[in-house]
């Protein structure tokens, strides 16, 4: 009778890692389909329609990842859905629910780090022990390392008055460096983005560097051909506007709202919604300038 329910036992248990192992390579089969949802997002030329899917897409990604937790390709994904959605629709009328997703989006994209070889000692260590550690990715964590620090600049931009979100920053700037020695233009030439926002919006006397920015924009705007809007609307929300520079910044925004819609069909969302920002900011003219 004790030999029958061992055994009963034991096959429970196989039975049990067995189903465990069958979700997670259910998931595994699934990503082909979650990248063709990016690409097909990507695509989408009405806002309201990416604004409904989006959170639906994320709650499909989340439920996959309780069967799959370790899985960084899916780790990252996760984390540029939640930039997404947060830059894209939330962070213009909700900032602290923006702050919220943007974090979520750095969690994601900080545990795809840990499952690469970081620690939580390389996080919360030394700024030259982190720079270290990043020296050990490499392109296969080029997503990681660029949306954990997209989300994580963000979620400190939006809680700017805590000293304790400010002084994280250097991290921020080396995980972004590390993606920008491996690949400059990774996701539309998103580190050269990074950069130019980063020394633009500043006044050289607090760090900035108009001309390095400007540089970085160019080099943007070069690798697109000149058909990704969000490179003009982020020159003339941040350097033309730390600059004064009212002519540029209206020259800009009424280009990008004049633009052809179908101007980058691989990355058409990305344009729309440079489209309703750069309306935003052209209302927002005669209060900074």
């Amino acid at each position: 009778m004790k030999s029958t329910a061992l055994k009963l036992f034991a096959l429970g248990c196989i039975t049990l890692l067995n189903a465990c192992s069958m979700a997670q390579m259910t998931v595994r089969m699934s990503m082909p389909m979650i990248e063709g949802g990016m690409t097909a997002m990507n695509r989408e030329s009405d806002l309201t329609l990416a604004y409904v899917a989006m959170p639906a897409n994320i709650e499909l990604m989340e439920g996959m990842l309780v069967n799959d937790p370790g899985n960084s390709q899916l780790r990252a994904i996760a984390a540029q859905a939640y930039y997404g959605l947060a830059f894209g629709f939330v962070e213009d009328e909700d900032k602290p629910r923006a702050a919220r997703f943007y974090y979520r989006g750095f969690l994601h994209g900080k545990r795809a780090l840990l499952e690469s070889g970081l620690t939580e000692k390389d996080f919360n260590g030394p700024l030259d022990a982190f720079e270290k550690a990043l020296e050990d990715l490499d392109k296969n964590d080029l997503p990681a390392l660029f949306w954990t620090a997209s989300n994580w600049a963000k979620w400190i931009d939006l809680n700017r008055d805590k000293a304790a979100s400010l002084i994280q920053m250097p991290k921020v700037v080396m995980l972004m460096q590390r993606a920008y020695d491996l690949d400059e233009n990774f996701f539309m030439a998103g580190p050269h983005l990074f950069f130019a926002v980063y020394y633009g919006s500043r006044a050289p006397m607090l760090g900035g560097n108009y001309q390095l920015s400007q540089q970085h924009f160019d080099k943007a705007r070069a690798f697109n051909q000149n058909k990704l809007l969000m490179v003009d609307l982020l020159q003339a929300q941040y350097l033309d506007r730390q600059q004064f520079n009212q002519a540029d910044f209206h020259r800009r925004l009424e280009n990008i709202i004049n633009a052809p819609d179908d101007l980058y069909p691989d990355q058409t969302l990305v344009n729309m919604i440079a489209k309703q920002k750069a309306r935003q900011l052209l209302n927002k003219e005669d209060e900074w300038f």
